[in-house]
């Protein structure tokens, strides 16, 4: 079993750092969605302090990801894996076989736009079948990932069973799956107890609400950078540009939409985003470090 107070007391110290380091990873979620999407992605990875991402092996612009990550071997990227298609007319469904995985199967042939449905009619079984599928086609396309997150939140909040699922899989491949503390405190006490001192558990797991989008982007990332604490942090993020692909994409549905991702684009490949870095002492660190650094610290 997972003890915070004694196991994770100060993981900046367990990964070889000064104890009041500000370490984060900021952190592009959803490429392979769109062709926007990685266009602006791969740019922040190159032009600015993005440093990590994650890929969405069931969309369609994934061989576009692959060529990219063949000319980049060295990006942080994981598995951003996925069991929901929640926009209004662009779906996608398992990479495993359909017969395996009828479950995760909506009335249209997609996947649930939602958690709460997928987890009502998919077992435990057809949920790891599926994100192994998802591991061994990001792997298959010249993918090494260096880590494992969950797409909308689903392999957290829909069960103990399929959160150990989760945990399990990281264990299996040998690298760190997304669980913070925050994160943990908000579970409950059946799932998060499936963590153990083996785990990586970071500080804490941020991403902008459509409250904070409504109160400006750039405002709300001031004060998350005025405001972090000494830890492991990181800060989820969706990067594309605001053009007629990610409008249709994202249709109806003006939360996380074309607009969101542009402004949140536009905050990070400024200038003012570099000058909070530096003004508030925050060192970056990718998902790749973290793992390097707990296996050397673990063996």
């Amino acid at each position: 079993m997972f003890n915070t107070a004694e196991a994770q007391s100060s993981l900046v110290e367990r990964l070889g750092y000064p104890v009041d380091t500000k370490l984060l990873i900021i952190h592009a979620d959803d490429l392979a969605v769109a062709h926007s999407q990685n266009q602006a992605s791969f740019k922040a990875l190159e032009n600015g302090p993005v440093n990590s991402a994650s890929i969405m092996a069931p969309c369609p612009w994934l061989e576009e990801v692959a060529a990219y990550v063949a000319a980049h071997p060295r990006h942080d990227l994981g598995v951003h894996l996925t069991l929901t298609s929640e926009w209004k007319h662009y779906k996608w469904g398992p990479v495993a076989s359909i017969g395996e995985v009828k479950g995760l199967l909506g009335p249209n042939g997609y996947f649930y736009d939602n958690c709460a449905d997928m987890a009502a009619h998919a077992t435990v079984e057809e949920v790891e079948q599926e994100l192994r599928a998802q591991i061994e086609r990001a792997k298959a396309m010249g993918i090494e990932p260096t880590h494992l997150d969950s797409h909308m939140g689903c392999l957290f909040f829909s069960s103990p069973e399929i959160f150990e699922t989760y945990l399990r899989l990281g264990r299996s491949y040998g690298i760190p799956t997304v669980v913070s503390r925050d994160l943990l405190a908000l579970l409950p006490e059946p799932s998060a107890t499936k963590v153990t001192d083996k785990d990586i558990v970071i500080d804490q797991l941020l991403t902008a609400s459509p409250e904070d989008y409504r109160s400006g982007m750039a405002a709300y990332y001031e004060r998350v950078f005025r405001s972090l604490e000494p830890g492991v942090t990181m800060l989820a993020i969706h990067l594309a540009y605001e053009d007629l692909e990610m409008q249709g994409v994202t249709v109806d549905h003006p939360d996380w939409g074309a607009a969101w991702r542009q402004a949140d684009f536009d905050f990070f490949t400024s200038d003012s985003c570099q000058q909070l870095l530096q003004e508030e002492n925050i060192q970056l660190i990718t998902w790749r470090e973290i793992g390097r650094r707990w296996n050397h610290r673990t063996e």
